[in-house]
């Protein structure tokens, strides 16, 4: 009998295909878990569109704004004086970066492909907002 070397088995083994869009849930998942740190980037937030409640606003609606301003238009809180709360309580993020400031402004160097934001309220609110 002919055994074959290590060389050949290796190279007959098939190799997966979906790697990069496991990687994506994987990363996904982890992002969407209650007080998660994962830092998001754009092409998680398009896996996981269909999960989390999401908004449409301009880009003058969010770049050069407070992030309280965002926040209260987004809908993620109800007013302005909550959305500063939640700041200042230490359960507001972007991206599932906590925001230190209330002062904040959002500019580009937030939106994740210069189109989309992952906005977060206390451990399992969270709302995607896309830029048009």
């Amino acid at each position: 009998a002919v055994f074959p070397t290590l060389h050949t088995v290796v190279e007959k083994v098939p190799v997966k295909k979906n790697l990069s869009r496991d990687m994506v849930a994987l990363k996904a998942t982890e992002g969407l878990r209650p007080g998660s740190k994962t830092e998001m980037d754009a092409e998680t937030l398009d896996a996981i569109a269909d999960m989390v409640p999401g908004v449409v606003l301009t880009r003058d609606q969010v770049v050069g704004q407070t992030a309280v301003d965002v926040m209260a238009l987004a809908g993620i809180q109800k007013s302005k004086s909550e959305a500063k709360r939640a700041i200042q309580n230490g359960g507001a993020r972007i991206n599932n970066i906590k925001i230190e400031d209330v002062e904040l402004v959002v500019d580009e160097t937030k939106l994740l492909d210069g189109r989309m934001l992952l906005l977060g309220s206390g451990k399992k609110n969270k709302m995607l907002v896309r830029i048009e």
